[in-house]
């Protein structure tokens, strides 16, 4: 099935955000027209966030419990009903132009979830730490091995069709969130698809990759998240193999 940007349906982004004020005019003044809803969820900032998305014309919501998937918890409770759910960053790092190449595999029904692979992509010198690349990596392999399903990055840039994302019931409040969505996905069995995105380095200082707490941090959720889901999902296989 091909469809056009006149048949995407509602298609809704949300971003989670701290202290963005800088490179959110050029993240929110990219956003194409047939977006319906953009929702900025402020993770607490202090620059003033939250008016200069105000001041472009998206959403606010505010959540003051740090951590990027409360923010995105946040923004989906603000969330009206629509078909296609994106995500992605403020920091001005993914290429928003690309946005239709993440929606239409959803729009089409030819995918459930669609992530922007910044690993198949091109990327600018510095723009994912050696950490990253690292961690992507090892997080991709072990949902290979556990899961037998292929990923290649974590990236943020990702779309997903509301009612599947409700099946996912997400719920990580901080680093585990793009991987606890992958690992979900795969799990229910949904139709995942990687499609190339460009990568750019992010105007100002990351909160994660910035700092080795961070990195340390954002390292060992990712790692705790998949070796939680794997033994949620043995767990789950003895009960439908051995019922009480």
């Amino acid at each position: 099935m091909t469809t056009t940007e006149d048949n995407y349906g509602t298609v809704a982004v949300i971003i989670p955000a701290l202290n963005e004020a800088e490179a959110l005019p050029s993240v929110l003044s990219a956003i194409p027209s047939w977006v319906t809803h953009t929702i900025v969820a402020d993770n607490g900032s202090t620059d003033g966030t939250g008016e200069v998305a105000r001041r472009l014309g998206a959403q606010v919501v505010i959540e003051r419990r740090r951590g990027y998937g409360s923010a995105c918890l946040r923004a989906l409770a603000a969330l009206p009903p629509v078909d296609i759910v994106v995500f992605l960053d403020g920091d001005a790092s993914d290429d928003v132009t690309e946005m239709a190449m993440i929606v239409a595999p959803v729009a089409a029904g030819d995918a459930d979830f669609v992530l922007g692979s910044r690993v198949l992509g091109d990327r600018e010198t510095g723009a994912l730490t050696p950490q990253q690349v690292f961690g992507n990596w090892l997080a991709c392999t072990l949902i290979r091995l556990i899961w037998k399903y292929r990923f290649t990055d974590l990236g943020p840039f990702r779309a997903i069709r509301l009612d599947a994302l409700q099946r996912l019931r997400m719920a990580d409040p901080d680093y585990g969130w793009t991987v606890e969505m992958q690992v979900r996905a795969a799990q229910r069995g949904l139709v995942c698809k990687e499609v190339p995105v460009r990568y750019r380095r992010r105007i100002g200082r990351s909160k994660v990759s910035g700092t080795i707490r961070g990195v340390i941090g954002a390292g060992t959720k990712i790692l705790f998240v998949i070796f939680r889901e794997a033994l949620a999902s043995r767990a789950n296989w003895r009960l439908r193999s051995h019922p009480a």
